[in-house]
């Protein structure tokens, strides 16, 4: 593994929150009504973390090849990623630098998630074994 990897960028749209929140089962307002998350004093409707942490577990997977790979993944919700009422949505952006190579040969990643530029995730983590 190079010492930092490949960014990986995922487009978010208020259709991918209704598909989440069918499948999750969080039909929080929030993640839908504009008028609801300005009202509790969000900039607008947020995706759920659990989909934000998602898409940065894809791109975990990604870089290691293969689901199995990943020993250990963890972060802390740091900013919403808001998610404007557009066609285009907004994007989330992943990346990863090689924090170590322990004695086992497994490879830590500190992860970072930016969505316009702030960083959403902070405490980012991954382990990867050796392949």
């Amino acid at each position: 593994m190079a010492d930092a990897l490949e960014p990986k960028t995922f487009r978010v749209t208020r259709a991918d929150l209704v598909r989440y929140a069918g499948a999750s089962g969080d039909f929080n307002p929030i993640h839908w009504s504009d008028r609801f998350a300005t009202g509790v004093g969000l900039p607008g409707v947020i995706a759920h973390g659990m989909f934000t942490m998602a898409l940065v577990g894809r791109a975990v997977t990604e870089w290691a090849g293969a689901p199995d790979a990943v020993v250990e993944f963890s972060v802390r919700f740091s900013r919403p990623v808001p998610v404007p009422d557009t066609d285009e949505g907004t994007e989330v952006v992943v990346s990863a630098t090689v924090k170590e190579v322990t004695d086992e040969g497994h490879t830590r990643l500190s992860l970072t998630a930016t969505c316009n530029g702030d960083k959403v995730l902070s405490l980012a983590q991954a382990l990867i074994s050796k392949r």
